[in-house]
């Protein structure tokens, strides 16, 4: 046979489908496959946000153990709820409550803004996300991806903070039982049974601004507004359960319940507001997740 019939040959010979499937994708391409959790993880891990934030956690307890430990604090202004600094040096658990006490309102709310908030945005910002989808790695699995991962690590630095407080607490003021302003004495099995619980109050209850965050991230390719938009949201709905004359229309508030974690300390558990808390949370987290999801599936990242 000439080059040329064998050319010939070549081009009139029918293409080769073994490899393609229906959907026209390449043989042995899997969309569940892509950008596994653990490659996502790994990702966010070498971030400097992440190594910064690890940091913090591991910092705070010991800046607040030395603060308390420089001399007699002034006397707490009183609140309606119970007041954690009295008892802050009884114990390591006591410490362990105060450091959660001290950081709900604030510190632990530009946390979960920061894990979430950055993850979408940041890399439509560096232009990465297109390529990312031109892995390809399917929209929907993408998002999810990175929600599970931002969970993750924001869960984690929740738990990370408890733990060194546990630690770092026990070391400097004792491993004994928890002491409460009110006078009721909680052993350490018991103790560390409640301070889980109000982990887990405090992981579900910030999600509310972790997923509003997550929301504003799959809007606005500026990370700093996503962040900062969800952790303003939150601030202003906390000046306004304040005001006294806006009456019952505070209860649905996002940071209505943001203290009930400490009602586990009583005995018997008043679970009342932790019930309310925990379904308030979930719904207002479940509208902001869908949100997310909704516009980033009509986003146009190709620009």
């Amino acid at each position: 046979m000439t080059t040329e019939s064998a050319a010939k040959s070549a081009f009139s010979a029918p293409r080769d489908t073994a490899h393609v499937q229906p959907t026209g994708a390449v043989g042995g391409y899997r969309p569940e496959r892509t950008l596994r959790l653990s490659v996502e993880l790994r990702r966010q891990f070498k971030r400097r946000r992440t190594i910064g934030v690890v940091a913090l956690m591991v910092a705070l307890p010991l800046i607040l153990i030395g603060a308390l430990q420089l001399g007699a604090s002034e006397e707490a202004a009183e609140n309606n709820r119970i007041n954690l600094v009295d008892v802050a040096t009884s114990s390591g658990l006591n410490f362990t409550l105060f450091v959660l006490f001290a950081t709900t309102g604030f510190f632990l709310v530009v946390v979960y803004a920061l894990c979430f908030g950055d993850t979408v945005a940041s890399e439509a910002q560096w232009g990465s996300l297109r390529y990312t989808l031109a892995t390809p790695v399917p929209r929907m699995r993408l998002l999810r991806q990175k929600f599970y991962a931002a969970l993750v690590l924001s869960v984690g630095a929740l738990v990370t903070l408890a733990t060194v407080a546990v630690v770092a607490g026990g070391i400097a003021f004792g491993f004994e039982d928890i002491q409460t302003p009110v006078g009721v004495t909680l052993g350490q099995g018991e103790g560390l049974l409640r301070l889980a619980g109000m982990l887990g109050y405090l992981a579900v209850h910030l999600l509310v601004v972790g997923t509003l965050a997550f929301w504003f991230s799959t809007i606005t390719d500026a990370p700093l507004a996503a962040v900062g938009g969800a952790v303003f949201t939150m601030f202003v709905f906390a000046i306004l359960d304040q005001v006294e004359q806006l009456g019952a229309i505070r209860d649905w508030f996002p940071t209505a319940e943001e203290f009930a974690w400490t009602d586990l300390l009583q005995t018997p558990v008043d679970s009342a507001d932790l019930y309310r808390g925990v379904i308030q949370s979930l719904v207002y987290s479940a509208i902001f997740t869908f949100l997310a999801f909704r516009h980033f599936a009509r986003r146009d990242v190709t620009s």
